[in-house]
């Protein structure tokens, strides 16, 4: 179980949700008010070469897979802050 839930903790990482079996990465991480925070994880692409359907998560539900390195992007020249938000 995910002991901590900071953003920079959780980013990154591959994770699992225990509910479901969904994995992917963590792309986002959103606080609500309420304190239901959520993290989206995108999955792999699949066996046919499609990209698979991003989906929000509460952050209590998922374990992070420590067998899988963080990935990290270098956003420094394009930031992207041009580009409209995702929509779900």
């Amino acid at each position: 179980m995910l002991q901590t839930t900071t953003p920079q903790e959780i980013l990154g990482f591959v994770c699992h949700d225990r509910v479901t079996g969904f994995q992917g990465v963590a792309l986002g991480y959103v606080t609500y008010l309420s304190g239901c925070n959520q993290v989206l994880l995108v999955p792999s692409v699949t066996s046919e070469g499609k990209l698979g359907e991003s989906h929000w998560f509460d952050v209590q539900r998922l374990t992070v897979i420590a067998t899988e390195t963080r990935l990290e992007l270098d956003n420094f020249g394009t930031p992207g802050c041009d580009a409209p938000a995702p929509k779900r």
